[in-house]
Order: structure tokens, then C-alpha cells, then sequence
């Protein structure tokens, strides 16, 4: 492990500004449940050292809580230690957004912070 991959890790767990609220860890069976239960599902790929989905993070814990986005579950991939997963996604990039509706992948984007585009990525599973 890197230096400053270390420095970051300590970070994180020194600092709860890195921590990331949103959402529940994945698996792939909460994600079939939601699926199969027709449900709307994000699912989060971040890492706790990127900026950019710290600004997602927060964009998302004003977002979700709204009338508009409640029935949307949040699923986080850590993009460090679920490599299988990120890589079962197609992913290739931390703060990727992926919007699930009908067991379907309905939308994604990667690096997204702006509100209302990310409101507009939300409502394509509602």
C-alpha cells in the first residue's frame, strides 16, 4: 500500500468528514431484492478519498430525503475493496452514479456534482 493511499485510509478513519452517509454497503443480493421488488435503486461507486463523490455525497444527502426521491435505496460500492463489483459494472472511474428501475440500468454518469443534473439522473427511476 502506497503512502499516500496509508495517509488517506488514517484519514478517513480520524475525520468523519470523509465518511460517506448515503446509502447502504451493496451486495449483489440487496441489489436483486430491490430489483425483483421493482424498486428504484442508485448505486453509488465512490471511494472515501475522492472529492468528487464527497461533493456527490452531499448533493445526494439533500436530494434523497425529499418527497420527490424517497422511494430511491441507495447501494455503495467502495471502489477500493469491491474490485469484483466495480469491474462486474463496467466501471472505470470512482463517482460513478448508476440508476436502476425495473431490475434495468436506466442511466449513469461518472463525475456528476452538478444538483439538478443528478436530480435528473434520479427521476429516470421514478
Amino acid at each position: 500500500m502506497n503512502a499516500l493511499r496509508k495517509l488517506m485510509l488514517l484519514l478517513t478513519l480520524l475525520f468523519p468528514l470523509f465518511a460517506h452517509a448515503v446509502g447502504e454497503p451493496y451486495t449483489q443480493d440487496k441489489l436483486d431484492a430491490l430489483n425483483q421488488a421493482g424498486k428504484p435503486v442508485l448505486v453509488f461507486i465512490h471511494a472515501p478519498w475522492c472529492p468528487t463523490c464527497r461533493a456527490q455525497d452531499a448533493v445526494l444527502e439533500k436530494l434523497l430525503p425529499t418527497d420527490e426521491f424517497k422511494p430511491i435505496t441507495t447501494l455503495k460500492v467502495d471502489f477500493d475493496t469491491q474490485k469484483p463489483v466495480v469491474k462486474a459494472f463496467g466501471v472505470r472511474y470512482q463517482s460513478t452514479l448508476i440508476m436502476f428501475k425495473g431490475g434495468h440500468e436506466v442511466a449513469r454518469v461518472t463525475g456528476e456534482t452538478d444538483r439538478e443534473r443528478i436530480a435528473d439522473l434520479l427521476r429516470k427511476a421514478l
